[in-house]
């Protein structure tokens, strides 16, 4: 299910102070160290984020945030990957859970995708909607079964 989130509503203001004292380090992703998020989202979670952190980091600036702590990369989140518009993919490493550093992407990734003119952000294929709907009033977008960005991509086996 994709999901719609309005970028000038209070909740992601409210988002912001939320993950002020988060403990990680959230910052744009630099090109030199595209190769090393790569191997890390490789490693962490799917080749297919993997090429979407590729097409993320193609944009100027860059479509992808960093989380890390203590030097090391512990989360990312993307926009702009699959489609203009899109958050995601992201994800924060299993040791790292629980600790705000997802919602202190999500805020970040959002903030600048505002501050570059979006006035929405469309979730897609929004894995815990609930999350969405509760942290910033997203809504689900109405579409019948099949119906979706993804349908005919190739998989692998």
């Amino acid at each position: 299910m994709d999901l719609l989130v309005n970028l000038y509503s209070q909740r992601l203001d409210d988002l912001g102070r939320r993950v002020e004292a988060t403990a990680a380090i959230i910052r744009l992703a630099l090109p030199p160290e595209q190769h090393l998020i790569k191997h890390w989202v490789r490693s962490n979670f799917s080749e297919y984020w993997v090429s979407e952190v590729t097409a993320a980091m193609a944009h100027q600036p860059p479509g992808c945030f960093v989380a890390t702590v203590d030097g090391q990369l512990v989360g990312f989140a993307c926009y702009d990957a699959t489609a203009r518009g899109f958050f995601g993919p992201t994800g924060v490493s299993e040791a790292h859970r629980g600790k705000s550093i997802g919602i202190a992407l999500l805020y970040h990734t959002l903030a600048a995708m505002k501050a570059q003119g979006y006035a929405y952000a469309i979730i897609g294929s929004a894995g815990p909607v609930d999350f969405y709907v509760n942290a910033l009033g997203a809504l689900p977008i109405p579409a019948a079964e099949g119906e979706s960005i993804y349908r005919g991509m190739l998989r692998s086996e």
